[in-house]
């Protein structure tokens, strides 16, 4: 009898061990100290995490009435501004402003009959940020001291997304998810000069910080197109991992970091040779052991520090923060944050 009851007392011990063992192994592990708080947009809990990157702890969790996609930060206003995307159902058509140091909604700005607003820039020197919307197919500029929608640029495409600004110009380049294509909008003029057709699913952006290339992510061919913005024409195509939502240089514009969301990995590439010169395996894919402990990698938003150190990266299917060592682009640490979080910002 004494027998029976330690044999079934060893098998509900393990049966708990192996219940509690993922939970256990998924808790989140912050261990670097840097400046500035991470504004961390969560879609499906439809809030914003804010996480002290010094202290290392959450410092609230901010409710967004619709459901949330990009934010940028003001950071001589003391201002965040995200884009409220909405859902598959219901369309937003809107922009929450929320106050930096008391982490409080300020406002919410309606964009009329622009629809689905996503991808969002500052417009450096001034009030105003630029938001492009997936069903007003446009470029927005809009004031967010009045609440005024200051201009309407058509992008003259399809599911326009993304947006990034010149350095040294006054133009904008859009990705169109559904035309495949990028838009150069000259800011002066307030229209398209030119549209140039990349590949199919283009919606990744980002400019290097001398303003000569723009890389873009074709995410149903698994590709990467780069422009030269003297010539407006593509110079190369670079192969990616699957699903590559996002990209985005390092702060000496050295090298670009391709997060590929279905792959469960983050590629790196040297901008100036076009070589891919690693590749960063996020946890939960290798073998039958990590997908037990951890949910299946999907790596898809990725955020530079303006320090250069580190870079982050939304695991979406994990609900978590990957951070990565910019110097030896290894995962030194992971943040914990609500359901599917997506965009980030930095405010220093």
């Amino acid at each position: 009898m004494k027998k029976f009851k330690f044999t079934l007392f060893l098998g509900i011990l393990v049966v708990f061990l192996v219940a509690i063992s993922p939970l256990i192994a998924r808790i989140p592990s912050y261990t670097i100290k840097t400046n500035g708080k991470l504004y961390i947009v969560n879609k499906l809990s439809s809030s914003i995490t804010v996480f002290d990157l010094f202290e290392g702890k959450k410092i609230v969790e901010i409710p967004i009435k619709v459901t949330p996609h990009e934010p940028i930060a003001i950071a001589d206003q003391n201002r965040l501004v995200v884009t409220n995307y909405g859902t598959a159902s219901v369309s937003g058509k809107s922009l929450t402003v929320i106050n930096t140091k008391t982490n409080t909604i300020e406002k919410k700005i309606d964009l009329k009959e622009s629809l689905a607003p996503h991808g969002i820039i500052d417009f450096p020197n001034s009030n105003n940020v630029g938001v492009v919307t997936d069903l007003g197919n446009d470029l927005l500029e809009v004031n967010i001291e009045t609440g005024e929608i200051v201009k309407r640029i058509l992008t003259e495409q399809i599911v326009s997304h993304l947006v990034v600004l010149h350095p040294k110009k006054p133009l904008a380049y859009i990705t169109n998810t559904y035309s495949g294509s990028v838009s150069v909008i000259n800011l002066d003029l307030d229209k398209v000069i030119k549209i140039i057709p990349c590949g199919k699913g283009t919606e990744g952006i980002d400019i290097t910080p001398n303003g000569k290339e723009v890389w873009v992510t074709n995410i149903k061919e698994n590709t990467i197109s780069i422009i030269n913005t003297e010539t407006n024409k593509i110079t190369h195509t670079l192969p990616t991992g699957q699903e590559s939502y996002r990209l985005k240089f390092s702060v000496d514009g050295n090298y670009c970091l391709v997060p590929n969301s279905r792959d469960g990995t983050i590629s790196v590439y040297h901008t100036s040779t076009k070589k891919q010169i690693k590749t960063i395996l996020v946890r939960g894919k290798v073998n039958f052991i990590e997908r037990f402990l951890f949910h299946t990698p999907r790596p898809v938003g990725l955020l530079i520090h303006p320090n250069g150190l580190y870079a982050f990266v939304t695991n979406s299917n994990a609900n978590e923060v990957i951070v990565l060592d910019m110097k030896t682009f290894t995962i030194v640490s992971t943040i914990g944050t609500e359901n599917v979080p997506d965009g980030m910002a930095i405010v220093e």
